[in-house]
C-alpha cells in the first residue's frame, strides 16, 4: 500500500506570464512551490506559508485562489502518492525579486506553451495542472 502525503501548491506568475517551478534540495524534479500542511493549517494557510519560506512572497492565505485538488504521483518520493491542493497567487512578479530559501535548490521560470520542452517536471504539473492551465 502506498503512503499518501498532502500537499498545497501555489502558481506564480512573473510580468512575462511565466510560471515558476522549483527544484527541492536533493530532487531532480521541478515543481511548484509548496508543501505539507502543518498540524492545524489549513490547505491555503499552508501554500501561504510555504510562499514565504520558500521563495520569500508574502500572500495571505485569503488572496489565494484554488485551482483544484488532484491524486497523483508524488514526484521525489518512492511508494507515495500526493493529494495536492493547487492555488493561484493573485498578480505577477517580479522574477528578481523572488529568490531561493529553506529547500529550494534552484528556480526556473517557464512559458507554459514551452512546458513539453522539458523532461524534469514533477507528475502533478504534467498530468494535472499544465493540462488546465493550457487549456483555459
Amino acid at each position: 500500500m502506498k503512503n499518501v502525503l498532502k500537499v498545497s501548491a501555489v502558481c506564480i506568475y512573473d510580468h512575462d506570464g511565466r510560471l515558476l517551478t522549483v527544484r527541492k534540495n536533493g530532487t531532480d524534479k521541478f515543481m511548484h512551490p509548496g508543501g505539507k500542511p502543518e498540524p492545524g493549517e489549513s490547505a491555503a494557510e499552508a501554500g501561504s506559508r510555504e510562499l514565504s519560506e520558500e521563495v520569500g512572497l508574502e500572500i495571505a492565505a485569503a488572496d489565494l485562489t484554488l485551482m483544484g485538488v488532484w491524486h497523483g504521483t508524488a514526484a521525489n518520493e518512492a511508494n507515495t502518492d500526493i493529494e495536492a491542493t493547487v492555488f493561484t497567487a493573485p498578480g505577477s512578479w517580479a522574477a528578481g525579486s523572488i529568490v531561493p530559501a529553506a529547500e529550494i535548490a534552484e528556480l526556473r521560470w517557464m512559458h507554459l506553451i514551452d512546458a513539453a520542452d522539458y523532461e524534469d517536471l514533477a507528475p502533478l504539473l504534467t498530468e494535472y495542472v499544465l493540462p488546465r492551465l493550457l487549456s483555459a
